[in-house]
């Protein structure tokens, strides 16, 4: 995609420096780790959203920047959520935004935490050998009675203190499928004292009966999160694990369950850093997919979205993603981060790039009455003033044009600069014209604009410095591609949709999208899929997978200012 042929200012070479990097730098210096190996880990039960893009680009961007190595490892433990889909979209997603960025960091393959289950098994025979893991019957209301609370002691299951040789006897059962769901826990055998919860005695492993995505029903007992992580972690040499602050409460866990086993060392240690919180928006996997089931989006790609797919097809180009995350930076501390740093990140980066073009939204015809009839010519239209290099396009010019209705008014308001009945405003890269007689049908709504045009006002000609105040875009009427534009805009009508005791669907903006039926000029038909153009004076736009050969669609990538706070504003 053109757009990724450039690289944002802050994805130079600079030197980043946060208490992650500088941990990593550290190990280094001293010796720990021969050489870097991170990981992002998703579990694939939805799509990923902008949350994980800050994930993915601090786990391969360190791995990059300390020439290291990156795994995407799908942590597939729970077949009752997971789906190839998510599997697919989850590579397409990371592929995408770190293609030339940090793809040659990436490991050969996906990962699975399925591939480990084998491994993970033995790991829990070894517990259970060692008398630190049991079999509990306690179903999950019973444990959950018995965990105490924050300032209350648990109690000991009154199967803690089986028999090692009866509890591998009964790991292996439950292996066997002897036991229906939720009949029987693997537990580690811990301090139900402790003032940490996940520490009192948690479950290692749990029945499960269902089909795997991969291992097919091999399985019917799988590992709980706590369990596989830090064993996926340790089979994988990861040498650092990041995870955000929630499960800062989960690493003495962690540390615990490589520390009495026989694991390589050194042992991976967790990281924590403060997850991305984005305002007029929503990240929770489970509102998400209430938003796709109930209808309220078109789908988990819909471009109100805020998953990676989402951005990828409304035309965000990848490096305006990784530009966010790097200016977004890595902390400790919970924030929540304005969407505006989001729209200027995606701003600058289009703007210098995204080639110009000419769309009309909300067309209105204009009929130049003493332009001679049957005549066309061309006129000569810059690509991008940001780029000294991107040339020239030629732009068809005739007797008829399409103008936008905002840049009409028959009772013009004060300081209004554009077209009115007797005024005059000039055709970007052409014309002076002026309005002579706006021409109604029998309701009263405008048919079109009956207008004049000075012949020596291009450039070069004779007029061709004559001042008038306002200047327009237009598309030539013969020509003029035919297409439906999506204007799309912020998904939720307040910053915080998941505050209070609201449902946070009563918070979605009713005006999240409009679409228009615009007039388009004729290079835009041919616009690759998910390349982005800027609609002068409108906006950046990209042409949507809906699109074909005789059907035109596009998509609002972003506004060129940001108009949320200026509605009911005029000019």
């Amino acid at each position: 995609m053109a757009n990724e042929q450039a690289e944002t200012s802050a994805e130079t070479e600079a030197v980043r420096r946060d208490f992650i990097r500088d941990k990593v730098k550290a190990d280094l210096a001293a010796g720990v780790h021969a050489r870097i190996v991170t990981r992002f880990p998703p579990e694939p039960n939805g799509y990923l959203h902008i949350g994980h893009a800050k994930s993915i680009c601090l786990n391969f961007g360190i791995a990059r920047e300390f020439g290291g190595v990156c795994n995407l490892r799908m942590d597939d433990t729970n077949p009752t959520k997971e789906e190839v889909e998510y599997v697919e979209s989850i590579q397409a997603d990371v592929d995408w935004l770190i293609d030339a960025w940090a793809k040659e960091v990436k490991s050969p393959t996906v990962l699975f935490a399925s591939d480990y289950f084998e491994q993970m098994y033995g790991y829990a025979v070894d517990l259970v050998r060692k008398g630190l893991a049991f079999v509990c019957d306690l179903n999950a209301e019973d444990f959950a009675k018995t965990r105490g609370t924050t300032t209350v002691p648990g109690t000991d299951s009154p199967f803690r203190d089986r028999a090692v040789e009866e509890n591998l006897d009964l790991l292996e059962r439950m292996r066997n499928g002897e036991f229906p769901d939720g009949a029987k826990t693997l537990r580690a055998k811990i301090d139900m004292a402790s003032p940490n919860i996940h520490l009192r005695d948690p479950a290692l492993y749990r029945i499960r009966n269902a089909h795997h995505h991969r291992t097919g029903n091999s399985w019917c007992i799988y590992p709980t999160y706590d369990f596989a992580h830090c064993l996926e972690d340790s089979i994988e040499g990861i040498t650092h694990s990041l995870c955000t602050l929630e499960f800062e409460v989960h690493r003495p866990l962690y540390d615990w369950i490589l520390d009495h086993l026989d694991v390589p060392k050194p042992q991976p240690r967790q990281t924590e850093f403060a997850r991305l919180s984005l305002n007029y928006t929503v990240m929770s996997k489970r509102k998400l997919l209430q938003l796709v089931k109930d209808g309220h989006v078109a789908g988990w790609d819909d471009p109100r979205m805020p998953t990676i797919s989402a951005f990828r097809r409304r035309g965000v180009p990848a490096s305006a993603i990784r530009d966010f995350c790097e200016t977004a930076g890595v902390t400790r501390y919970k924030s929540q981060t304005d969407l505006a740093l989001l729209e200027h990140s995606i701003r600058q980066t289009l703007n210098p790039i995204a080639p110009r073009r000419f769309g009309v939204l909300h067309p209105i015809k204009v009929v130049l009455t003493n332009y001679p009839e049957g005549k066309t010519e061309e006129l000569e239209a810059g690509n991008n003033p940001e780029d000294p290099d991107a040339g020239t396009r030629p732009l068809v010019f005739g007797r008829e044009i399409f103008i936008d209705q905002d840049d009409f008014a028959e009772i013009p308001p004060p300081k209004f600069h554009r077209l009115k009945p007797g005024g005059e405003v000039r055709l970007k890269f052409g014309y002076i014209i002026k309005c002579e007689e706006v021409v109604k049908d029998a309701s009263g709504e405008i048919e079109e604009l009956r207008c004049t045009y000075d012949p020596e006002s291009k450039r070069g000609g004779a007029t061709a410095g004559r001042k008038v105040k306002g200047t327009i875009h237009w598309v030539e009427a013969a020509g003029a591609v035919d297409a439906e534009v999506r204007l799309y805009d912020r998904l939720f009508r307040v910053p915080e949709p998941d505050a209070g005791d609201a449902n946070f669907i009563e918070s979605l903006n009713p005006e999240s999208l409009a679409v228009t039926h615009a007039k388009l000029e004729p290079s835009l038909a041919a616009l690759p899929l998910g390349e982005c153009v800027q609609f002068e004076r409108l906006g950046y736009f990209c042409r949507d997978r809906d699109s074909s050969t005789d059907r035109h669609v596009f998509n609002r990538t972003i506004s060129l200012r940001d108009s949320w706070g200026r509605q009911g504003t005029s000019g």
